[in-house]
């Protein structure tokens, strides 16, 4: 336990905190489980004197006057895959090798380290970032690239504001068209697929509150323009039929000097349904609204 003590005391005058915390959560979990037999509690020790000692070496790069010192061991940090010491290093390399050979690939993986800790909002800046800042590189497709692949993998969920979605398929959209015989054109369309899909299922969700929440006129709104934004959804033969149904409903609420107006709308929506879905499951459903109607426009005229 002395010895334990001692290297927290060490490593608390650590100078990058993704190190201190990396170490102090490994030490906390000791603490949890003290109760683990002694060689458990060895093997712990030992881990725990490997990682001091590799961050002492670490330490030591940081502190080199040698640019290339820390450049090399940056990049063999990366090579290897560790990616949190390496983006260290890069990061702190960068402003002091601006317009050198190096600078071009450094900011490059440092884009990457990003990416490869998840870090994805951070690896689409800092893509976007070099191959604006170097448009002749070799590496500007994978780096434009790797942009739509950070920004498609943020996507959030289809429940949530989906204003990321939309941009992912902007620049997806501009890769494809700048690279039309990239390797990576087919993966981008499927990109496109899959993104598009969760925009349609989020449109559907949205349609359906309205019409949940009885707002019936937001609700038909709602539904036309799903319809326009996607014409071969799976969903548009329930929303057509749901379409008629708020419109049914919002005739029926109406003033009476707009009710009939709203009345021969639902017609009009139902025979479009009928020409539709001849088959459908909710045909009969349909008819009762019609027939329904056209006994209220009945009443209307015999007033």
């Amino acid at each position: 336990m002395k010895f334990l003590i001692s290297v927290i005391r060490v490593i608390s005058g650590f100078k990058h905190k993704n190190l201190v915390s990396y170490i102090m959560s490994h030490i906390k979990r000791h603490l949890i489980i003290s109760k683990l037999s002694n060689g458990a509690n060895i093997f712990f020790l030992s881990f725990l004197c490997l990682i001091f000692f590799s961050c002492s070496e670490f330490q030591k790069i940081q502190k080199s006057d040698q640019l290339s010192v820390r450049y090399d061991a940056a990049i063999k940090y990366f090579e290897d895959g560790d990616y949190t010491k390496a983006g260290i290093l890069l990061e702190e390399l960068i402003p002091i090798i601006r317009g050198k050979k190096e600078a071009e690939k450094t900011q490059f993986y440092y884009a990457y380290c990003h990416y490869h800790q998840r870090q994805l909002v951070l690896a689409a800046y800092y893509f976007k970032n070099f191959y604006q800042t170097y448009p002749r590189s070799e590496y500007v497709e994978e780096s434009m690239y790797m942009h739509t692949l950070s920004l498609y993998e943020s996507s959030p969920k289809y429940n949530l504001d989906q204003t990321d979605t939309y941009k992912a398929l902007e620049v997806i959209q501009l890769f494809v068209n700048k690279y039309p015989n990239s390797k990576h054109v087919d993966e981008c369309n499927d990109f496109v697929d899959k993104l598009r899909v969760k925009l349609e299922s989020k449109a559907y969700e949205l349609a359906k509150l309205y019409y949940n929440l009885r707002y019936y006129k937001s609700a038909v709104i709602a539904f036309s323009n799903f319809n326009k934004d996607f014409p071969n959804s799976n969903y548009n033969e329930e929303l057509a039929y749901l379409k008629i149904d708020a419109q049914y409903n919002l005739a029926r609420i109406s003033v009476e000097k707009k009710k009939k107006e709203r009345l021969y709308k639902t017609i009009q929506y139902y025979e479009n349904f009928i020409d539709l879905y001849v088959d459908s499951r909710y045909v009969k459903s349909a008819e009762n609204i019609y027939d329904s109607c056209v006994h209220l426009i009945g009443n209307i005229k015999n007033t």
